[in-house]
């Protein structure tokens, strides 16, 4: 094994005499490599055009990215150097727009179409063109699963917001259909904004959204299928009656969207919640309803926390202290716990806790009061907003959306002409061996993309080095590794900073060690996914995962962020994580899903064949043994529906 062993490339903020020089440009090399990307390319768009099938190789033309929100620096984590931004223009325009996060002083890359090409993934989900974000009123009906979303169909940045509209079998292979609803009313003038649905007991569909009225007045609209007996829902009727629900008094106008799923109480009545805020406090109201149309707003609140600002976005949904299952929405019992999700529009980061509903008076209340929505556990720890559950009833399991956004510029955008995704969609389970966490998982159907594997068994990789793993190109990727630390001889018991310090580069006695995805062969360009074990001065152990995005690409204008959290780490556990990389995303998920990370990156040189999966192990104190399976993933080819055919 130790022949694998290369010299190690100093990560960022190590002394580069320390290791290999930095590596020069080879130009001849790279406009050959440009060129010979571009062949493929096209030959991969011709293709798709005539829809190549599922045994196709994996370096096919992938789909779209997508946008977010300004950027906050997690808790764990740090930027690599300080950055000046400017107020995100949908804050200018006096909405919670979902603009990109900041306008970039440096001077923009030298990109080319090849390299912005590749940056399209290959098996999220992304529409063919143009703006989107948040996930809205997912469902599964008549053996189709239906994803709205909000979407520009006019360009590559917020605004003009209306609802696309996908289906899929699966959630993996998605056929694109026309729009579903388009900001045509009075009512929903200024953009028919995040929503939820809701599946009758008798088959019906309502639909509960936000729409921004001709006075940019938030507004709650009811809307339902024109045809329930068509299985692709293309149809939408916008109630006549609309707005159902406007802001109630104390509420602001610009304060009050989002409505949820609605679950239904032993007093066979409808109930929703809705985020807002009073002052800096967060707040979900609660109010109840029978026929969709009226309602009746509750005296008190769902639940508050003060200092958390408007909260968007909001879920609640039951899991299930012991099974194996998800639960439908309504289910409440001495068996379940409740979970409340906000998205926080202070700071664009979606924040969980789990706590007990208390049906009688319509409260929740957290299990553990000092982790409390906005102040607690996050669904991921990256890049990730608005997301969105849906009680999946063909398979009996909770499904997670969420958005990701692009963390370039919007000059790059629109040049792309494309910005934002959606994560792979995720199963969601109560973590009973913890009792503090959910398990986010992806969903199995993501296994069918898999093709060839390589497994490898006990590589011992030596404090201070890296090690290549021959898998050929490391574009789209299902890696699962578990790592084990032997501890060195040495008294040495540095830790360096807390949590996951200023990135891979901060050494301390356990760690950093992790995975070195995306990265080209002279590690120029690389993605750190790592752990970091911190013990304390009383003997107190805590693991940290973390995202190293400091040398992801030499552009400057892209925005680079560590990310990371805590994650609980058993006695008999090892580390273990599961990656998926996808072209410009890495979805991270550690010790099963108790902790998941996901990051945008853009790589100059780590793309099409150049791009490359390595171990490294940057701990003083111990060497590591590692043991992975890793398979190539095929693309999805997700491509319009073929309506002609119906």
């Amino acid at each position: 094994m130790d022949s694998n062993n290369t010299s190690y490339t100093p990560l960022p903020g190590e002394d580069p005499s320390a290791g290999v020089p930095p590596p020069t440009h080879r130009r001849p090399f790279k406009v050959f490599a440009v060129t010979f990307s571009s062949v493929i390319f096209l030959l991969s768009l011709v293709t798709l055009i005539i829809h190549q099938g599922p045994g196709a190789p994996p370096n096919t033309v992938p789909e779209q990215p997508h946008h977010d929100h300004r950027h906050q620096q997690p808790a764990a984590s740090t930027s690599p150097e300080p950055r000046s931004f400017s107020v995100p223009r949908g804050k200018l325009e006096g909405v919670s727009a979902k603009s990109n996060p900041y306008f970039s002083e440096e001077a923009s890359y030298n990109w080319t179409n090849a390299m912005f090409s590749w940056q399209r993934t290959a098996f999220h989900f992304q529409p063919e063109d143009n703006w989107m974000n948040d996930p809205n009123g997912p469902l599964f009906y008549k053996g189709w699963y239906h994803l709205f979303y909000q979407y520009n169909p006019d360009s590559a940045v917020w605004g003009n917001i209306t609802w696309g509209h996908a289906v899929s079998r699966d959630m993996i292979h998605w056929l694109y259909l026309p729009l579903a609803m388009v900001p045509d009313r009075w009512f929903d003038a200024n953009g028919v904004w995040t929503g939820s649905a809701t599946i009758l007991p008798n088959g019906e569909i309502m639909i509960l959204y936000t729409g921004s009225t001709n006075d940019s007045v938030q507004v709650q609209n009811l809307a339902y299928p024109a045809n329930l007996s068509d299985p692709l829902l293309l149809d939408w009727i916008k109630y006549e009656g609309n707005p159902v629900l406007t802001p109630p008094s104390g509420i602001g106008s610009t304060d009050f969207r989002d409505p949820t799923t609605a679950w239904i109480g032993p007093d066979g009545k409808w109930r929703i919640t809705i985020g807002s805020k009073i002052n800096t406090t967060g707040i979900s109201m609660v109010y109840t309803t029978t026929d969709f149309i009226n309602y009746e707003l509750h005296d008190g609140l769902l639940h508050e926390v003060p200092g958390t600002g408007m909260w968007e976005c909001v879920d609640f949904y039951p899991v299930s202290i012991n099974g194996t299952k998800g639960l439908e929405t309504s289910v409440n019992n001495d068996g379940v716990k409740h979970i409340l999700k906000a998205s926080l529009d202070d700071t664009k980061l979606d924040h969980y806790a789990i706590g007990t509903y208390f049906i009688e008076n319509e409260t929740w209340v957290p299990d553990d009061p000092t982790i409390d929505v906005g102040i607690g556990l996050r669904y991921d720890y990256g890049r990730y907003y608005a997301s969105k559950t849906f009680y999946d009833q063909n398979k009996e399991r909770r499904i997670l959306w969420g958005w990701i956004n692009e963390t370039d510029t919007e000059t790059d955008d629109l040049e792309k002409g494309w910005s934002s995704l959606q994560t792979i969609p995720r199963t969601v389970l109560f973590d009973s061996k913890t009792g503090t966490n959910l398990l986010q998982w992806p969903v199995e159907e993501i296994e069918d993309l898999r093709l060839n594997s390589n497994e490898f068994t006990e590589v011992l990789v030596e404090a201070g080095t890296t090690v290549p793993l021959d898998i050929g190109t490391a574009t789209q990727l299902d890696i699962f590794v578990d790592f084990e630390i032997e501890l060195l001889d040495t008294e040495e018991s540095v830790n360096g900073s807390s949590g996951c310090g200023d990135g891979a580069a901060d050494r301390s006695t356990f760690g950093p060690f992790g995975i070195l995805a995306l990265a080209d062969e002279t590690l120029s360009e690389l993605t750190p996914v790592y752990f970091r074990v911190t013990n304390s001065t009383d003997g107190d152990v805590t693991t940290y995962f973390c995202t190293d995005e400091s040398r992801s690409s030499k552009a400057p204008e892209v925005f680079k962020h560590v990310y990371g959290g805590e994650v609980p780490v058993l006695d008999g556990e090892t580390y273990s994580a599961r990656v998926l990389v996808d072209h410009s995303i890495v979805e991270s998920y550690a010790q099963g899903g108790r902790t998941v990370i996901s990051s945008r990156v853009y790589p100059t040189e780590a793309i099409y064949g150049a791009a490359r999966l390595f171990l490294f192990n940057n701990a003083t104190g111990v060497n590591v043994k590692a043991t992975l399976k890793i398979w190539q993933l095929n693309s999805a080819f997700i491509h319009p529906f073929p309506l002609d055919q119906v």
